[in-house]
């Protein structure tokens, strides 16, 4: 999650807490929100699959499937950097969901699933929804359960919000909406029902390359607190390896799939941004998808999951200070400003900072760094170059654990404990990629926090001082886990997960780890599983996906921990949370073993499940007018002067709210020749942009305009712009769909 929890989210928080503890109300309303969120529980109908018998010269059984998981793209706050002004307007990418299935060609019950939606993370909500939509489907899908089921979110920031379980995450997005969270979890399953109806039987093959360009570290000071000799051991403060997985199907060798692993922020779209995209993750899929290799199988589906992405920006060319001096921000606390030093100024800047554009080309710049890397890794791959073959058996586990106060054992024999869930001073002041307000600042410890804040999070929930001595030497401002009014505000209760296949092992972490926590949980597995000959003669590939299952923050190592940047004070469980999920998840990897243990695996402790009970202060639509015009109808028009490659195609149209219609595996815009009707660009075009404006509250009146960046490589011709709405009728609250068209245009 990132990065703007300023006071203003804190102090609006605040109050509208205290306001439910004073009055005690609004109990017709959570009770009516209920029945609003049982009422849209999705039934899916099972489709018609086809099952493949595997011949014995294939390693497994393999599905791939896409399907659109967009929300709502106007008057919802957008999930990521925290900011209650960063309501939706518009779309420029459609999200999806991509499903990827890994399976025994002998039994059906080992098998796992992977799942990369354009979201902020996984989460507890939307998991449960896709766990109770498969059990709905009926035997088909018996075979994918809690154990076997990762959702990781490729962490972009600029998609709508308002669909996470715990409270902190819903006070900007105003809370719970269903609508927001339905579009997500049916999505989802279409995918894996896209994916499993394509099990084939196939072969996988894992490779990496070197990607210098596209992440560098935003907290190199917290990192420089890690030891210097394991510092050396690294050429970089990120991680600059991607790793990839090459599915290919046994029948004609064609590739169906790619899910590679890369760790950079979805922080590519500033804080400023209210269009919805999938950022440079996004960007990246859908470039190889629209591009895949020549001997790519139809429906090609290449997933774009994030790592260890802690402390990665894509914003590559540094923080600098935005208030005029034009000089770099502060090393050790990202601060602008010598009179009263603040972090609002600061600013990390992408490689096309300076356009004014929300982001947009940067995005695309480093999604399009992403992509190359991934489609050369591809090439060889398939060439045999650097290649390895994965074969051995499918296995997975999936516990909950309480980290409130889980006590174990370190390597060094020392016994330590975790604490209940809290955020520091820190967190407050955000990052490079999305700074804080007021005087909050990075790298605050115990003791050096404003007093007025201190008054601030006694009200909300004073931490008890045993509380206060496991967080130190963060200086609590939230203590999250431990707040539960009116309901709790941050996870106590982790997702452990993790995933083998073959002899590679796929560590699914609900949380951010950073660049040096995700390698040594790697490493630490890595060494388990090779100390136990989990994966017999080959040497254990170990990778990361998150942050997955649930959000609990992040994860600093103890040093980073220390500084208390961002990074540490975003670290819930106190110093030793990553120690803690390293010990976890060794613990149990016998469950991976070609021969687990005969006793089945506990679940450990539920999480809360707030779907139920979650709060929505999000307007309804009511309903749209249109002032005299009819919907659809052009209100300004195309040029009639050719346009060339670079040029914005312009037209407005008489709007409805998007939100009647999320046009899920459709289309709002389109660039369609006037020759012969071909679409030639959509709502996944990059180069297409929906924006919706309400121009009358009285009379719900509103304004869609269509922008087309004409790309290159757009023939010459004739085309026209296609708005595809939805208005509701006031009284019946109907829903009639309309199309609106501009005039045809030149592009010479």
């Amino acid at each position: 999650m990132a990065k703007v929890a300023h006071a203003i989210a804190l102090t609006g928080c605040a109050l509208l807490l205290l306001l439910f503890v004073q009055l005690q109300v609004n109990f017709d309303l959570q009770n009516a929100f209920l029945d609003r969120v049982q009422s849209v529980f999705v039934t899916v109908v099972p489709l018609n699959l086809r099952q493949s018998s595997a011949p014995s010269s294939s390693d497994y059984v393999l599905g791939v499937g896409k399907a659109d998981i967009t929300g709502p793209v106007v008057q919802v706050d957008l999930m990521g950097y925290a900011n209650s002004s960063q309501i939706g307007t518009g779309l420029r990418q459609r999200l999806n969901s991509r499903a990827f299935i890994i399976g025994s060609p002998t039994d059906p019950n080992e098998r796992v699933l992977y799942l990369v939606l354009d979201t902020q993370s996984g989460d507890t909500a939307i998991r449960n929804g896709i766990l109770e939509g498969l059990q709905a489907l009926g035997s088909d899908y018996a075979m994918y359960t809690a154990s076997n089921v990762a959702v990781t979110g490729t962490h972009s920031h600029s998609g709508p919000g308002a669909w996470l379980n715990y409270l902190l995450p819903q006070v900007t997005t105003l809370g719970f909406l269903p609508q927001s969270y339905q579009a997500i979890v049916n999505g989802t399953l279409l995918s894996i029902q896209r994916a499993h109806e394509s099990l084939t039987p196939g072969t996988l093959t894992f490779g990496s390359t070197e990607l210098q360009d596209a992440n560098a570290n935003r907290s190199p000071y917290a990192y420089l607190a890690n030891p210097a000799d394991e510092r050396a051991r690294y050429s970089a403060d990120v991680d600059k390896t991607m790793t990839m997985l090459n599915f290919q199907r046994s029948s004609d060798s064609k590739t169906m799939g790619v899910l590679t692993w890369f760790p950079v922020h979805g922080t590519s779209m500033y804080g400023n941004n209210t269009i919805t995209t999938a950022d440079n993750k996004g960007v990246a899929a859908h470039l190889f998808e629209q591009s895949p290799p020549d001997n790519a199988a139809d429906g090609f589906v290449a997933g774009f999951s994030q790592s260890n992405v802690g402390d990665t920006t894509p914003n590559v060319n540094g923080a600098w200070c935005e208030d005029g001096t034009n000089v770099q921000c502060s090393f050790e606390q990202s601060l602008c400003g010598t009179t009263n030093p603040s972090s609002e100024a600061c600013h990390g800047r992408g490689p096309f900072y300076g356009l004014n554009d929300g982001g947009t080309a940067s995005a695309l710049e480093i999604g399009r760094r992403q992509h190359a890397g991934a489609a050369g890794l591809l090439t060889s791959l398939q060439a045999g170059s650097g290649s390895t073959a994965i074969s051995g058996n499918v296995r997975s586990f999936h516990q909950f654990r309480d980290f409130s106060n889980f006590t174990f054992t370190m390597a060094n024999g020392s016994v330590v404990t975790t604490c209940s869930g809290a955020l520091g001073y820190g967190f407050a002041a955000g990052t490079t990629d999305g700074p804080g307000a007021f005087d909050f600042r990075q790298n605050t410890t115990d003791g050096q926090g404003n007093p007025l804040w201190l008054a601030a999070r006694a009200a909300l929930h004073q931490p008890s001082r045993e509380q206060i001595e496991c967080q130190r030497p963060k200086e609590i401002l939230l203590d999250a886990g431990a707040t539960l009014i009116p309901y709790q505000w941050a996870p106590n209760i982790v997702d452990l997960q993790v995933m083998r296949v073959g002899q590679l092992l796929i560590i699914v972490s609900p949380g951010e780890a950073t660049t040096m926590s995700g390698r040594r949980w790697k490493e630490s597995l890595g060494a388990a599983a090779t100390n136990m000959s989990l994966t017999g003669s080959s040497e254990p590939l170990v990778v990361l996906g998150a942050p997955a299952n649930s959000y609990t923050h992040y994860i600093a190592t103890p040093e980073e921990y220390g500084v208390q940047r961002y990074e540490g004070a975003s670290t819930l469980y106190g110093q030793w949370t990553i120690n803690a999920y390293i010990n976890s998840t060794t613990d149990l990897l016998p469950y991976l073993a070609d021969s687990p243990p005969s006793v089945s695996l506990d679940a450990g402790p539920s999480p809360p499940d707030n779907r139920g009970n979650s709060l929505d202060f999000n307007s309804p639509v009511v309903y749209d007018g249109a002032l005299g015009s009819p919907f659809g109808d052009v209100l300004t028009d195309v040029n009639s002067t050719p346009y060339h490659v670079g040029d914005n195609v312009v037209a407005v149209f008489q709007g409805a709210n998007p939100r009647n219609d999320f046009h899920l595996e459709g289309t709002y815009a389109a660039v369609q020749s006037a020759d012969n009707g071909e679409t030639v660009a959509d709502d996944m075009s990059w180069e297409l942009l929906m924006e919706w404006k309400q121009t009358d509250t009285v009379t719900g009146a509103s304004h869609t305009t269509l922008t087309w960046t004409v790309p290159e490589g757009t023939a010459p011709g004739q085309y026209k712009l296609v708005y595809n709405g939805d208005s509701k009728t006031p009284i019946t609250g109907s829903i009639k769909s309309f199309t609106g068209t501009s005039g045809t245009f030149t592009v010479a």
